[in-house]
């Protein structure tokens, strides 16, 4: 039985920490789904098409990972894509308490829904959308931290050259 993943998150933007756990997801199972959420009440910076497009330019080498935007609930979302697998990053001990809780509702809501836990590679593991939104945002140099395509989406959403 081929074993279909969703990875859900907002990826406003995407950074190196989401790709390392995408890359080593579709090492460890059939298929991946990286699930780009609506998140409208969160007021991302890209909208929900322009983060599809940018994540699926970054996972393009990838065979078995697809992109798809989504704005209805989680659980709801696994069913109509015949996943029953979520993948969830935990940077720090911090996020375990959140996830766990969104684990247990998400299988409260659907029995057959299981989650799976990655810890980014260490060198990923303080990377945040939010905080390369904010280093973005006052200029700051966010190419450690970001796949190159989604630098440059950065700099031209924030009106600078894009040289």
């Amino acid at each position: 039985m081929a074993t279909r993943v969703l990875y859900p998150g907002t990826f406003d933007p995407l950074t190196n920490g989401h790709l390392d756990l995408i890359e080593r997801a579709s090492r460890l199972f059939d298929h991946i789904i990286v699930a780009v959420a609506d998140s409208r009440k969160k007021g991302p910076l890209f909208s929900l098409e322009e983060r599809v497009q940018l994540v699926e330019g970054v996972v393009s080498h990838l065979p078995n990972v697809e992109v798809a935007g989504f704005n209805t609930l989680l659980a709801i979302f696994c069913q109509q894509k015949g996943a029953n697998v979520l993948l969830r990053g935990l940077r720090a001990v911090s996020d375990f308490e959140y996830e766990f809780q969104l684990a247990n509702m998400n299988r409260a809501i659907d029995k057959n829904i299981e989650t799976v836990f990655l810890t980014p590679s260490e060198h990923n593991s303080y990377i945040s959308s939010s905080l390369v939104r904010e280093i973005s945002f006052f200029n700051g140099d966010i190419r450690p931290f970001v796949p190159p395509s989604i630098a440059l989406a950065l700099d031209k959403k924030h009106g600078r050259s894009t040289q």
